[in-house]
């Protein structure tokens, strides 16, 4: 047991090399970073939101609004296909939870069924999880009356489709504006907990995540019933933010509910100053599909008004002068350089799938952190300074080794942090200070072993030998049980939970190389050196 490799003397050696390499970037600020020699690291422990201060948004999806929106779809799905088959029908719209329409004609009611029967869909199957069901269900009751409702499997596979899609959008959105290190998960049923390090202005983001931001490009009515103020079945009543009529209110627009390009197939958006008239516009590019549409609908509606439809409030309403085939376009309105740049951040990371209710914002100041740093702090070395006088104190020069071993174990966790790009959070502090005492656990269980060889009657390098290799079964069940404790609530936690089982986990297996392999190898150089006759332990 005290014979090393050299393979093996390499391995810790380089082990504990890199371990301070990567720590020493810590002891530096970021500007002194900058100075430092190209080839060190320049990666430091990112600090939480608890220790670094920024801003903590609760987020809730309204899932209802999903299921309005799918309402409101089946309801021109339904009309679609029942003005294709010339089919005469009465009462189409949106009852409860469900799509009602009345047919009018009982010679028709066979002929309405197989209209209505092609606009189910199978639902996501077979590697996408679905169940391969049919997504919308179909009852006739009396009098020629249709009742179309969705399926439970699907509602419930469309709701954690709504949740995973907004939490990507928000991810794609909060990278867009610069923030590091985000924290972005998912709480319970609907809810989304962001936490944001080091923002100062949680308004903004507020605004920022709380924008559906769902872009739509409809044809604007221009039939004589439009004209007249009224609002015609298959068109929808909007108003304007940008544009205003001679009486200084927002403009209103009569549009027609089918949506002829979808802002989902936009590829990119940039703001940009119109050098012609020095106002703010977006410039915005579709992909293929969607620049084929858009010049399809441009070719076929020359001289028509076109509605860019942002939230359901029309931006602008353009008239199409000429076809547009390069797949691009502009919008314009009342921007400045920040709306004008929140819009095209709004449009690259992707509309919503729903909207975001703010149920809780915090803002966290600096100093607070700033306390909760120094109190952990003086939490840490309170506690490694107890430590290493008891260990000293019980264990004589082989404590000394141990208390080596304890500096170097907190080197490298936090060497190991810095390269992980870690987030240390207060309950982490909490998960280095328990560290520190149950990094000395494994040596103690050494030393009390050779202690017990010693009484036995056994020699130095015997007794050594002795405990290491009968404490070592210990020390693993120990550990082990530890870790797989940490896994079980990093796995179930969310935040500070996680934050805590992750310097834990780290610090134990750390723990466990220092306290077997680098404590070893330092008492076999001590023993092959010093050759002593009789342990002090």
């Amino acid at each position: 047991m005290l014979y090393f490799a050299p393979w093996k003397i390499v391995v810790i050696l380089v082990t504990c090399l890199l371990g301070i390499l990567f720590a020493v970037p810590n002891l530096f600020t970021r500007e002194q970073l900058a100075t430092l020699p190209g080839w060190m690291p320049a990666q430091q422990v990112n600090l939480g939101l608890d220790l670094r201060g920024g801003a903590y948004l609760l987020l809730e999806v309204d899932l209802e609004g999903v299921q309005r929106e799918r309402l409101e779809s089946l309801v021109e799905s339904v009309r679609s296909e029942l003005q294709a088959g010339r089919i005469r029908y009465t009462g189409l719209g949106v009852v409860g939870n469900a799509v009602q329409v009345r047919i009018r004609d009982a010679a028709q009611f066979d002929t309405a069924r197989e209209a209505l029967n092609k606009i189910p869909q199978p639902l996501s199957a077979g590697f996408l999880g679905g169940s391969g069901g049919k997504d919308v269900q179909i009852e006739a009751g009396p009098d020629g009356l249709f009742t179309l409702s969705f399926a439970e499997q699907g509602l419930k596979e469309r709701a954690d489709a709504a949740i995973s899609e907004s939490i990507e959008i928000v991810r794609r959105r909060i990278d867009e504006l610069g923030v590091t290190e985000p924290s972005i998960q998912r709480q319970g049923a609907d809810r989304i907990i962001v936490q944001l390090p080091g923002v100062g202005d949680p308004g903004r983001i507020e605004e920022i995540l709380g924008t559906t931001a769902k872009m739509t490009f409809r044809m604007v009515d221009t039939s004589p019933e439009a004209i007249a103020g009224r609002t015609p079945p298959g068109s929808m009543l909007l108003t304007s933010d940008t544009e205003r009529g001679a009486d200084g209110k927002p403009r209103t627009f009569v549009v027609r509910k089918k949506i002829e390009v979808d802002g989902d197939e936009l590829e990119n958006a940039q703001a940009a100053l119109n050098q012609q008239t020095g106002q703010w516009v977006v410039n915005f590019r579709f992909n293929s599909a969607g620049g084929r549409k858009f010049a399809n609908v441009t070719k076929e509606n020359v001289g028509k008004p076109f509605a860019i439809v942002l939230d359901n409030k029309v931006i602008s309403a353009p008239v199409i002068r000429e076809p547009i085939l390069g797949g691009s376009g502009q919008i314009s309105g009342n921007f400045n350089v920040q709306t004008a740049n929140d819009l095209a951040l709004l449009l690259r990371a992707g509309a919503l799938p729903a909207p975001l209710n703010v149920v809780e914002r915090r803002a966290i100041g600096p100093d607070l952190g700033a306390d909760s740093i120094r109190a952990g702090w003086i939490a840490s070395v309170i506690g490694f300074a107890l430590v290493v006088v008891f260990v000293f104190a019980a264990y004589g020069l082989f404590g000394l080794f141990a208390n080596i071993a304890l500096v170097l174990n907190l080197v490298l966790l936090v060497g190991l942090l810095s390269l992980l790009q870690a987030t240390l959070t207060l309950p982490g502090i909490a998960g280095i200070v328990l560290t520190m005492g149950m990094a000395v656990d494994a040596n103690v269980l050494i030393f009390e072993r050779i202690r017990e060889e010693q009484r036995l009657g056994r020699g130095v390098i015997g007794s050594i030998d002795a405990g290491f290799k009968r404490a070592m079964s210990t020390i693993l069940d120990s550990n082990l049980t530890t870790i797989l404790t940490a896994i079980v609530l990093f796995s179930f936690g969310t935040g500070p939970v996680r934050g805590f089982a992750v310097t834990l986990m780290l610090g134990i297996a750390i723990s466990m190389f220092t306290a077997i392999w680098v404590c070893r190898l330092m008492l076999a150089e001590w023993v092959r050196r010093r050759r002593p006759r009789q342990l002090y332990v």
